[in-house]
């Protein structure tokens, strides 16, 4: 696979992201290493938000908040979309945090 489609790959949930990192090692360009370090900040952000909501939402008791569980989706779908589009556009909300948090990927 070329680069282009890894860094789409990679935005699939974390096994796409795995894929994508493992396939990609050797010939990693820039923006593979982009959209690697933006779909793993997506991933994370799935494992955490839940908790985070139902937390919220138990104390709260404002079920709305549950709404918010579709963000990582919605995430996942406009880098997949940059991704595809070679661009390499920081996400909303969690775009400069994994670009500084993820500099080991590259």
């Amino acid at each position: 696979m070329d680069n282009k489609t890894l860094s789409i790959v990679s935005y699939i949930t974390i096994f796409g992201w795995l894929i994508a990192f493992i396939s990609g090692k050797e010939k990693a360009d820039n923006l593979l290493k982009y959209h690697l370090k933006q779909s793993l900040g997506v991933a994370i952000l799935s494992f955490i938000l839940p908790t985070i909501l139902g937390i919220l939402i138990s104390v709260t008791h404002i079920g709305i908040l549950g709404i918010f569980v579709v963000l990582p989706l919605v995430l996942m779908i406009i880098g997949a979309i940059n991704a595809a589009n070679e661009v390499e556009k920081p996400l909303p909300l969690i775009g400069k945090i994994a670009d500084d948090q993820f500099s080991f990927l590259g």
